[in-house]
């Protein structure tokens, strides 16, 4: 199931700070705000360094999105 990190963007847009604050603010590293994002999977430790660092669940910066990423066909 895809994973969309758009909650933890407006999160980051509602506290008026960037991905270079999140990443100095968390300690997590470049290759990790890199797989955010581009939607990839990443450890629970990372997403636990960034609701500390946010003050927040993890639900309020990710969801699991419908599908499997992959186009459905249409069958009569």
């Amino acid at each position: 199931m895809p994973i969309s990190y758009n909650k933890l963007w407006k999160l980051l847009i509602d506290k008026g700070m960037n991905k270079q604050d999140l990443k100095r603010l968390s300690g997590i590293s470049t290759t990790s705000i890199a797989k955010l994002g581009k939607g990839e999977n990443i450890t629970t430790d990372v997403l636990l360094k960034i609701c500390k660092a946010l003050n927040c669940d993890v639900a309020d910066i990710m969801e699991v999105t419908p599908g499997n990423g992959k186009t459905k066909r249409r069958t009569k």
